[in-house]
């Protein structure tokens, strides 16, 4: 196991009074659901950064042409 690392983070008073709430009604730790926020977080942008480098190789449509296509065929 890795040493935590130690960081001050900065709350908004009603934020913060949240959190503590929070945390004592689940038993947890402040410390361990901002843990918890950024690893999901971080997971999220993961995946969004998978889903773009599968459609990388997708070719680019301009939107004008779109909308005048979608009109010429009565979708819109």
């Amino acid at each position: 196991m890795t040493t935590p690392k130690r960081a001050t983070v900065y709350f908004d008073p009603d934020i913060h009074r949240a959190l503590r709430l929070r945390a004592a009604a689940s038993d947890k730790s402040i410390s361990d659901m901002v843990n918890e926020a950024v690893k999901l977080t971080l997971a999220e942008d993961a995946e969004d950064l998978a889903a773009l480098d599968e459609r990388k190789r997708e070719s680019n449509v301009d939107f004008e042409q779109f909308v005048k296509a979608l009109k010429r065929r009565g979708k819109i």
